[in-house]
């Protein structure tokens, strides 16, 4: 969850949502900026401590790229995923990864790793999947008016947006 915010996105549309972090501060911060009707748990997204499809939507945005052997997280995603899975990831054929991830990233990117889209169907090879779909946002990591505007005109199948995006159904 780091900062939480998506997770607190997510609560703000009436869902029952659980934040995960493996650290401690994050999860101070994200406790002390989120209602307190969130569930916020310390665990490691490589051993979830749930039983297997214990959520009906699993969503993960951008927080693998910065856990180590990610297709063992993906695999407890999809482990404890009842329905459908969202995963984001740090795309490297991107505008975003030349402005901040290059030379190990800066900011909120340092450490980060970044994939290419073809690369990231590969996680998932022999997981109980299906109807894997990829997509990409933020094209324009500006974050201005006109950026925000481009945005919504480009197609999300385009595969160099800042964020790649990658859903699908558990079996």
């Amino acid at each position: 969850c780091g900062t939480g915010w998506f997770t607190r996105r997510f609560a703000e549309e009436g869902l029952l949502v659980t934040g995960l972090d493996p650290n401690p501060d994050w999860l101070a911060f994200a406790r002390a900026k989120g209602p307190p009707e969130i569930r916020w748990i310390a665990g490691d997204a490589r051993a979830l401590s749930f039983p297997d499809r214990s959520f009906d939507q699993v969503v993960s945005v951008a927080a693998l790229c910065f856990v180590e052997d990610e297709r063992r997280a993906v695999a407890e995603i999809v482990r404890v995923a009842r329905r459908r899975f969202v995963i984001g990831w740090l795309n490297r054929a991107s505008l975003l990864y030349r402005q901040k991830g290059q030379g190990g990233g800066s900011g909120a990117y340092h450490g980060a790793h970044w994939h290419r889209p073809n690369e990231l169907l590969d996680f998932f090879s022999g997981l109980p999947v299906r109807r894997l779909a990829v997509h990409s946002a933020i094209f324009l990591p500006a974050g201005d008016g006109m950026a925000r505007t481009l945005e919504h005109l480009l197609p999300h199948t385009l595969p160099w947006g800042g964020l790649v995006v990658i859903s699908g159904e558990a079996e």
